[in-house]
């Protein structure tokens, strides 16, 4: 076993346990206000429980077989768990990019003046919370069917060429078309709920700005940094996370995808890259958050 495996190993399960940990405190903060002072609670509150369970699963199906097969665990999967993990690992994945941009659009709608064209839709933000989610989990269910019908689990011959492949599954056999049919749906859906989460955020941003402008005139000067400006770095912090990190981890598939020598370190890399922003995200949703600094007691 090299050092260097060994050393990947211990980093992913930091990177696990770093994710699980702050994903599960900010969902036991909300759940537990929730149950006793649902009245605290904000329309865009349920958003974010949804991200952290699906931040959680994304998390664990992704590097879990990269952390086993880091310390020599061979032949762990074989075809049924070759498809159940990846297929809940590309849902996940998906249904976190949906979240997130339903996040950001929920964020703007709130913050929006009275006189703004969003401003009618905030009365309807908690009619439109759960449908939102179904629809999203729908839509992804139905795009990560593809994984079922063609991924397998590695045998005695490696696969060489075009296709998907990881330390344990790859992709079996399958037409051209229908490969790149499913690679541009997913590119599609990942491209539309990106563009969305980065208009929405820099509307905020804007929102955000302006209101320091106005605010500058009327504050007494102090050396604290204003509320709105923390908000800002932290909006324009976590849209640089999710884009980086999707971005990135699309980029490394698709090589790897088209790539006719398989690289075994570009495997982790991409679950890596792919758990990324699922293990940064509640750190971001923690920081200003009332109800986790109430739970915790942080001032």
């Amino acid at each position: 076993m090299f050092p260097y495996a060994v050393f990947f190993g211990f980093f992913l399960i930091s990177q696990i346990c770093i994710g699980v940990m702050a994903n599960s405190s900010l969902f036991v903060a909300f759940m537990y206000t929730f149950l006793t002072q649902p009245n605290l609670m904000r329309p865009i509150d349920s958003t974010m429980i949804h991200l952290t369970v699906v931040n959680n699963l994304t998390i664990i199906v992704t590097l879990i077989p990269y952390t086993k097969a880091s310390f020599g665990a061979r032949q762990f999967l074989d075809d049924t768990g070759c498809q159940v993990i990846l297929y809940v690992g590309r849902v996940s994945r998906g249904v976190s990019i949906c979240t997130t941009s339903l996040l950001s659009t929920f964020q703007a709608i709130t913050i929006s003046p009275i006189n703004s064209k969003w401003a009618r839709l905030k009365s309807k933000l908690s009619a439109i919370i759960m449908p939102s989610f179904l629809i999203f989990w729908i839509i992804n269910l139905l795009i990560s069917i593809h994984v079922i019908e063609t991924i397998r689990a590695i045998g005695n011959v490696s696969l060489v060429g075009r296709g998907y492949s990881n330390v344990y599954c790859q992709t079996g056999p399958m037409t051209t078309n229908s490969s790149w049919s499913y690679i541009s749906i997913i590119l599609t859906r990942d491209l539309v709920f990106l563009i969305l989460t980065l208009c929405t955020s820099l509307y905020t941003v804007s929102l955000l700005c302006r209101h320091h402008r106005r605010a500058q005139h009327v504050r007494s000067p102090s050396a604290q940094t204003p509320p709105e400006i923390k908000a800002t770095h932290n909006i324009l912090l976590l849209v640089s996370c999710f884009f980086f990190s999707y971005c990135s981890n699309n980029f490394v598939t698709l090589f790897m995808y088209y790539s006719h020598k398989k690289i075994p370190a570009l495997e982790g890399i991409s679950g890596m890259l792919s758990s990324w922003y699922p293990t940064i995200c509640p750190f971001f949703m923690m920081k200003n958050n009332k109800i986790f600094s109430k739970f915790f007691y942080f001032k």
